[in-house]
């Protein structure tokens, strides 16, 4: 009798030990900062703007790195399978790293952040027969979304929404710290798509056309009256053919176009041809300058964020059409544009 009591003593201190030691490894779990791998430094940057101090965020996707052709490296396979939260665009951004997302998605939590959007967000990709008003005509459909969301603050913002709860569900603790911040970061989407609406509606309407290397801006068209073309289509995968080319120069020179625009994160020798065929046709077409598309601009700088890429753009477009803009966008933070 006395060795069973002392035998359920000791068990029942084995339990409560066991209790406590278990307890405490969930608290100090609980106490760290959510482990965040996002696929673009763009997601990213959201995620940092979510998470604070409560959570620790790396990106795959250098600077420059046109998402559309990155492939994994095993050190990115050793980020990810340490990852609390996997974050990716998702829409065939990220052509090449759609295998390795689907196999992280059986053992971690995955979120494709722009797949989780309402239908009545996306924008159908579209085959261009000409300066199409993206904010008025989805032109002819190929069925599939554009993936390259983050063009429109609005709907970006809707974005942020995603991130925000797919970290609390990741991190319940840090629930209110997520909310709050993301409170607040929100609030500076909707002045930056305001500053947006601002300078891009002082440029006169018959000058509204935006002529890129690839088709990422049909979300600002469509958000702020604009005509787009991109001369490769929605992906830098798909080499435009000489007809396009020639195409786009026609266009261009049809249409009085005097400026296109290059992108940070793909090669500009189409850039280059288009005006070379456009001159041909006795019209000149000067480099707007150069626009962040896919790729945030250097880290640690203004352009380095979401907020700084898409003043840097909005206030390049503005200027370069004709229309009104400070040379050091919203706030007076933009060092990258000639005065």
């Amino acid at each position: 009798m006395a060795f069973n009591l002392c035998l359920r003593t000791t068990l029942a201190a084995m339990a409560v030990f066991s209790t406590t030691i278990a307890g405490a490894s969930i608290a100090s779990r609980a106490s760290e900062p959510l482990n965040v791998i996002a696929s673009t430094g763009i997601i990213a940057d959201a995620a940092k703007q979510v998470g604070g101090e409560r959570a620790t965020v790396k990106a795959l996707i250098a600077v420059n790195v046109d998402p559309h052709s990155y492939r994994q490296t095993r050190s990115d396979i050793v980020a990810l399978s340490k990852a609390d939260l996997i974050l990716w665009n998702g829409l065939e951004l990220e052509e090449q790293l759609e295998d390795l997302m689907e196999d992280m998605a059986k053992q971690k939590t995955v979120v494709a952040v722009a797949e989780q959007l309402p239908k009545s967000q996306l924008l159908e990709t579209v085959e261009e027969k000409g300066l199409h008003d993206h904010g008025h005509d989805h032109g002819h459909s190929h069925g599939a979304e554009d993936p390259h969301v983050w063009m429109s603050p609005r709907v970006w913002s809707r974005v942020v929404e995603v991130i925000r709860d797919a970290m609390i569900k990741a991190q319940p603790a840090s629930a209110d710290i997520f909310k709050s911040n993301a409170e607040n970061y929100l609030k500076e989407l909707t002045k930056l798509d305001s500053y947006a609406k601002k300078v891009l509606s002082s440029v006169p309407e018959q000058s509204r056309a935006l002529i890129t290397s690839h088709d990422a801006f049909s979300y600002l068209g469509a958000a702020y009256g604009y005509k787009v073309v991109g001369i490769q289509g929605i992906s830098t995968l798909n080499e435009p053919g000489l007809k396009r080319i020639a195409d786009v120069a026609k266009m261009l020179a049809d249409n009085k176009v005097r400026s296109i625009f290059v992108e940070t994160s793909v090669a500009e020798d189409n850039v280059r041809a288009v005006i070379e065929g456009a001159a041909a046709l006795g019209q000149k077409v000067e480099l707007g300058g150069s626009l962040f598309s896919g790729a945030m601009g250097e880290p640690g700088t203004y352009e380095g964020t979401y907020i700084g890429m898409m003043d840097h753009n909005v206030t390049l477009i503005a200027r370069a059409l004709g229309g009104t803009a400070p040379v050091k966008g919203m706030d007076g933070k933009l060092s990258l544009l000639a005065g």
